[in-house]
């Protein structure tokens, strides 16, 4: 078996003998066999004059041809065995030079079955007319669609030549140059000069139009979507600034957001210059734009300063989640970002005691991934455990007013590199040397290495989610009267309030049937459009064992492949002996037209049942 890296487990690449500094895409997009067909042209640096070898990390690749740019000589090069979800490691024999810089070119060809890539029929899109592609790299599926370097330590720029067809629109994480007809297809070329590393390479390719919502933005969709995605995400220009002020200038140029079609397995995905979203956020009031400002920290949070290895992941995410709130406190003000902070801790704790178990190794902030597909240990703990975290040092070390600084900072520090916790917890001693001692007060072990729940809750202000308790606790300890229930109950809570109120009821004991009717009927909750509602709904409605929720849910996650919502919907129907068979046998009817990843960890969840 082909050994992963010493530097990262989850990569066979060696950057520690010769690291990729540029990548060239030259691509065509063949829809008809699903694959993208060409070349990339890798520069690299010998750490070494003695270097002999570049290795790369790849996934059901066709490898052509390696040749040697400068000469066109064909070069050597061994296509190892596949190991698992990590693929197969591509070792190139690199020409005996002095100099220490290399450029080769690499033929290669994707699979139909390539885990980033996901191929929509004209009929899986919302305006039926064309067929769509677009990728998933994240975490490690940059080597399905391109022979690299595939790990989060590696960062460099790149640029790309992408030829589609003409009646279609092709974008990517990067700034948008030429368009260049030619007969029936297109050519797209892009600049990213800011370097990167390549799970934040990205591709589409479909039928979009685009609206401008700010100096820097676009927003692309179906044409279908385009306007209400306009309307959603008008505050993102709004959200960006206040994200600069807290940690520096924006560095990207460009800020887009593409609204990808329902299959897309994320709320978000960070990618530069083009931020994906799921068109669950489409609420039609802002509610949900809150992702955006997610999506917007990881301009610096993750795509300036990015973890080395996916075990430190919780760098990018915790410190994601963080700014979120705090753009989300300046915009709504504080006690909203305590009550997002309130469900957040609500969330993690699902997760932890509910789904993963107090013990379990994944709900360590700095998990060990040592032969672990980084897929399977993805969930809320590296978001909210490392949010938890960092509020906690807040209040620790004197508040907002003190650390806020601190955020800046590191990212000035670290800024277009990629670096662990170790790192991290050096630059926080040293910028706050003289809190020192207070910093010696923190159990580091409890919060990087044991499982469970974090070893301190931060202090919440419950202002906001008092009303959503008291509501919560009436239902619970209603009689058999409910006539008093009203909609007025509810007239007064922001979306975000309801939410909350609904998952208060889902933590606590089984409502009976009359009063999930009861509510339904005074409440209305069954006919609301907000996904993140809806989502609580039906979990309510199935925990209670409430038959019409079945079809109700499989409606929800055939509609949407949002993760976040169709896997816990998908654990509920099989907890649930009724709702079970029919989950299994939708799950098998639905599994082509799924993005890949949520098909797997659909299959993963349904067998942890059997």
């Amino acid at each position: 078996m082909a050994a992963l890296s010493p530097n990262d487990p989850c990569s066979f690449s060696r950057p520690d003998v010769c690291q990729l500094t540029h990548l060239h895409l030259d691509l065509d997009v063949d829809f008809v066999e699903k694959v993208l067909r060409g070349k990339v042209v890798l520069s690299a640096k010998k750490k070494s004059a003695d270097a002999r070898l570049l290795v790369l990390d790849t996934r059901d690749l066709k490898i052509v041809r390696v040749t040697d740019e400068s000469s066109g000589a064909d070069i050597v090069f061994t296509l190892h065995d596949a190991v698992q979800a990590f693929g197969s490691k591509l070792e190139i024999s690199l020409p005996a030079a002095s100099s220490t810089e290399v450029k080769i070119v690499i033929e290669y060809e994707t699979s139909p079955q390539s885990t980033a890539l996901q191929w929509l029929s004209a009929q899986q899109t919302a305006g039926k007319r064309h067929e769509f592609l677009f990728s998933q790299c994240q975490a490690i599926h940059a080597r399905s669609l391109v022979p690299c370097q595939d790990s989060p330590a590696v960062k460099m720029p790149y640029s790309a030549k992408i030829s589609a067809p003409s009646q279609l629109v092709a974008l990517m994480s990067a700034v948008r140059q030429e368009q260049v007809a030619n007969g029936n297809k297109r050519s797209h070329t892009f600049s990213q000069e800011v370097p990167i590393p390549s799970y934040l390479i990205a591709l589409v390719v479909g039928d979009l139009d685009s609206r401008r919502i700010g100096p820097r933005s676009l927003v692309w969709a179906e044409k279908e979507t385009v306007e209400a995605a306009a309307f959603e995400f008008s505050e993102t220009e709004a959200m960006l600034a206040e994200a600069e002020g807290l940690l520096g200038p924006y560095v990207w140029g460009v800020y887009d957001l593409l609204v990808l079609p329902p299959s897309f397995p994320y709320g978000g995905m960070e990618n530069p210059c083009l931020t994906f979203v799921t068109p669950t956020l489409l609420a039609g009031d802002r509610s949900l734009a809150t992702v955006v400002a997610h999506e917007i920290t990881h301009s610096w949070t993750g795509n300036l300063v990015t973890n080395s290895s996916p075990e430190h992941f919780w760098l990018n995410e915790g410190h994601t989640m963080f700014v979120e709130r705090k753009i989300a406190s300046r915009m709504r003000g504080e006690n909203f970002r305590h009550f997002d902070a309130i469900g957040g801790w609500k969330d993690l704790s699902y997760t932890v005691k509910d789904v993963l178990g107090v013990e379990h190794p994944f709900t360590v902030l700095v998990p060990c991934l040592n032969g672990v597909d980084p897929d399977d240990a993805f969930s809320t703990v590296p978001y909210e455990k490392g949010h938890s975290l960092l509020m906690y040092l807040e209040q620790l070390l004197g508040g907002p007013e003190i650390f806020e600084p601190f955020l800046r900072a590191y990212i000035d520090e670290f800024k277009y590199k990629s670096i662990d916790t170790n790192e991290w917890k050096t630059f926080l001693y040293k910028f706050f040397k003289n809190q020192s001692k207070v910093l010696d007060t923190v159990d580091w072990n409890a919060w990087f290495n044991l499982p469970g729940m974090p070893p301190v809750k931060p202090n919440f202000d419950h202002s906001l989610a008092d009303a959503c308790q008291s509501l919560a606790s009436l239902w619970s300890s209603a009689s058999d009267d409910l006539s008093a229930f009203c909609a007025d109950d509810i007239a007064n809570m922001s979306s975000f309030q309801l939410r909350e109120f609904l998952s208060i009821l889902l933590d606590g004991s089984v409502l009976p049937e009359k009063k999930i009717i009861r509510m339904d009927e005074v409440y209305q909750l069954s006919v609301m459009q907000n996904s993140e509602i809806k989502f609580r709904w039906l979990r309510l409605c199935l925990k209670s064992h409430m038959q019409p929720a079945i079809q109700a849910a499989l409606d929800f996650v055939n509609q949407q492949g949002r993760m976040k919502f169709v896997r816990p919907l998908y654990r509920d129907m099989c907890e649930w002996s009724v709702a079970r068979p029919k989950a299994v046998s939708n799950y098998k009817a639905n599994e082509t037209s799924m993005h890949p990843l949520t098909a797997s960890m659909i299959a993963k969840d349904i067998s942890a049942f059997d």
